[in-house]
């Protein structure tokens, strides 16, 4: 598996030469990026995949994945799992170049990234946000999330899949 279809993302996972690129902020040919695409936290976020990557192999399904709009092409964001399953569990992580926010991209992503885990037997997807980050709390909400408690600054939360996670509709 190297891509995951939404709606209207596709979320492709990457390798050591496109995370180079990204951390470089280098677009090589054929790479389309939205103009303010790599933002830091891309960077932050590919670094650790490289890491990971350097010291345990190859992380896939449980890599980095480039957000890409299909309505143009362009690579918007990135989204992750940090690091390797542990004990039915993985952490997730995601970010959107500014010019993507507030579209819902980031929750239909995370909905994708929740499928990958599902399909491998994992019990619990968590992620962490800061307090005052009140769109990424809105936004593991909107993809099933909810939050569990709270460590200093940061916010952790949780899907628990294979039971429903969000309210049901009437």
């Amino acid at each position: 598996m190297t891509e995951l279809q939404t709606p209207r993302l596709c979320l492709h996972t990457i390798d050591s030469a496109e995370g180079e690129r990204i951390v470089g902020r280098r677009a090589a040919a054929g790479d389309v990026w939205a103009e303010d695409f790599p933002f830091d936290g891309d960077v932050f976020g590919v670094t650790a995949f490289l890491r990971a990557t350097a010291a345990h192999g190859e992380q896939r399904p449980f890599g980095h994945y480039r957000i890409t709009r299909t309505a143009d092409g362009k690579a918007i964001g990135g989204i992750g799992f940090k690091g390797q399953p542990v004990d039915g569990c993985v952490e997730v992580g995601y970010g959107l170049a500014p010019s993507a926010r507030g579209h819902g991209y980031a929750a239909e992503a995370l909905e994708a990234l929740l499928s990958v885990a599902t399909d491998h037997g994992l019990s619990r997807v968590v992620a962490d946000t800061t307090g005052d980050n009140i769109a990424s709390q809105g936004t593991l909400e909107r993809a099933g999330f909810r939050r569990v408690g709270t460590n200093g600054e940061f916010h952790r939360y949780e899907a628990l899949l294979g039971t429903p996670s969000r309210p049901a509709q009437p």
